[in-house]
């Protein structure tokens, strides 16, 4: 009787972790919609356009009296959320791990950035304070959700089956914003025939997302559950909790050398997502439909890639298999330098090379950190994960823009770019990840 009960229970208690998974990839489908549509493709230059209407004779708006070119605003304002989300994340990772309340605190940030996103439907005429105000607001909120998002995959997943699960959710948010992205473009190109003006169906794509967001957030807000807190400490300060995370960081200083290596190469990865488009337009003439196409296409194979990878790794291990993906950023980038202008079939294929890797180089990161994080500090840990992934990748695109500066060639730009990746296939290959995973207090998988 006693083993029939404790085989139930252990039936049990895989069976929630089954339904905590199931909800837990929902929030990538989610919010994956926010970075694709509203980030990547219409925002920047929607809310660019707002502000050049608003600008005075010389270009410039006046945000609280401060003079901006029309045409930095956009990219201020995403800077702007970045050091807002570097203060609040490490407070709310402390929060969360001490209460042991993530799922309040998720389903906060989470509609606190659909709201913001779908406000942006009311960006019209020359409101650009508004826009950059909810840029601010939802970037913010994206960044603090997908923290508390990623603290959860210790919790929901064994060690030997992070990999996949990782894989599965970066999959579901690529495909929902493959989904969503067509839906946007046929609305945006056919406005006419929905009597939309074009402005207006921005608007809509814009709005629409926020929508998205905020009704599919439901899922894990019921699937998942919250677990005792371990942990008994906080800040009230936000650059106070980052310190004293950073400090504890120290007492795992693998876990540190795997957290460098990470911000080196994902801050390549970072680059060329937000550079490429820069380079297909600028260098090899290339047309918006082309670039948007591109991107599409991006988003479609990043899902084969990311499930993909996470079989591979079930082979050789996430180490190995993060380190094989280097070498295919490498081996693409060089590629790169040498498409010919005006071709573009051949920047659909740099493209299908990018998505490949792309989706699996960031799911095996995440799950491969998540070996890393001594029990109970998940949310805090993840915090800062998160801004090594979001706020810290700001070295590549100075790079980039630096080289082009110097040597006027946006092919010279492209292919300094390898340097990140050499980099961080260096650092990550010196990491001793069972030795890390061990020191951290974490059982070590077979394959890792």
């Amino acid at each position: 009787m006693g083993t029939d009960t404790v085989r139930a229970q252990a039936a049990d208690e895989a069976a929630g972790l089954r339904r905590e998974q199931r909800g837990w990839y929902f929030y990538d489908w989610a919010c994956s919609v926010y970075s694709t549509s509203v980030l990547t493709v219409f925002l920047g230059p929607y809310l660019t356009s707002v502000a050049e209407k608003a600008a005075d004779a010389d270009g410039y708006v006046h945000p609280l009296g401060i003079p901006v070119r029309a045409g930095s605003f956009f990219a201020y304002s995403v800077s702007l959320s970045v050091i807002l989300a570097v203060v609040v994340m490490p407070l709310v990772g402390s929060a969360a791990d001490r209460t042991g309340r993530k799922k309040p605190l998720l389903g906060a940030a989470a509609y606190t950035g659909a709201a913001a996103t779908t406000g942006m439907f009311f960006l019209d005429g020359d409101r650009y304070l508004l826009g950059g105000v909810l840029l601010v607001v939802a970037n913010a909120a994206q960044s603090v959700g997908m923290m508390l998002y990623n603290s959860y995959l210790p919790q929901i997943a064994p060690p030997d089956q992070r990999d996949a699960i990782s894989s599965r959710g970066w999959a579901f948010g690529y495909a929902a914003g493959s989904l969503v992205l067509v839906a946007n473009l046929v609305l945006y190109s056919a406005h006419d025939s929905f009597g939309l003006s074009e402005t207006a169906a921005v608007r809509v794509c814009l709005a629409s997302a926020g929508l998205w967001w905020g009704a599919f957030t439901l899922v894990p807000l019921r699937q998942l559950r919250d677990r005792h807190a371990r942990v008994e400490r906080a800040t009230s300060n936000g650059l106070r909790q980052l310190a004293a995370t950073v400090r504890d960081m120290r007492r795992h200083p693998l876990t540190l050398a795997f957290l460098l290596a990470y911000l080196v190469y994902n801050d390549g990865i970072q680059t060329v997502i937000t550079q490429a488009s820069v380079y297909g337009s600028e260098e090899l003439g290339l047309s918006q439909s082309t670039l948007i196409g591109a991107v599409l296409l991006v988003q479609v194979l990043a899902v084969v890639g990311a499930l993909s990878m996470g079989r591979l790794a079930r082979t050789y291990g996430a180490k190995r298999t993060i380190l094989g993906s280097l070498v295919a950023w490498t081996v693409t980038l060089g590629a790169g330098y040498f498409l010919p202008a005006g071709a573009p079939v051949w920047f659909f294929v740099l493209a299908s090379g990018i998505g490949l890797v792309l989706g699996g180089s960031q799911a095996l990161s995440r799950s491969l950190f998540s070996h890393l994080v001594p029990p109970g500090k998940e949310a805090e840990y993840f915090s800062a994960y998160e801004m090594s992934d979001r706020g810290m990748s700001w070295l590549g695109p100075l790079l980039f823009g630096v080289t082009y500066q110097l040597t006027g060639s946006y092919r010279s730009a492209i292919i300094s770019l390898v340097a990140f990746f050499v980099i961080g296939f260096v650092l990550l290959a010196r990491v001793p990840v069972r030795r890390a995973i061990s020191e951290a207090g974490n059982p070590v998988p077979d394959r890792i």
